[in-house]
């Protein structure tokens, strides 16, 4: 299963059980991103979004991720109007933390 329209949620441990299943995309600003991020994720802000989408290969599965969910849920939704396959990260990396799932750091 991958994300597309039918799966517009994932929880923390199923993302993480599924890693290879898509790209993972990190809405967050850059100072949000600096404390920690899901690896590997490509890094493309939410007000960025609308103009860097062609980063994104459309025949790649999305799982957009945020601090909370809050930001995703409008990026995957957007994703999903532009033909992309786009789920969001349940909660976010709040939820992926309390999972105590690993985070990476440039740091």
């Amino acid at each position: 299963m991958t994300p597309d329209s039918a799966t517009r949620l994932l929880t923390a441990v199923e993302a993480a059980d599924r890693l290879g299943e898509f790209t993972l995309l990190d809405v967050r600003e850059d100072h949000e991103r600096a404390e920690g991020y899901i690896a590997p994720s490509l890094h493309i802000p939410l007000g960025e979004l609308s103009v860097r989408a062609d980063e994104l290969d459309p025949a790649v599965p999305l799982l957009v991720y945020c601090h909370s969910g809050v930001r995703s849920a409008m990026a995957a939704e957007a994703l999903r109007a532009a033909g992309y396959q786009a789920a969001d990260l349940e909660g976010g990396m709040v939820a992926w933390e309390q999972a105590r799932l690993p985070v990476a750091s440039d740091a």
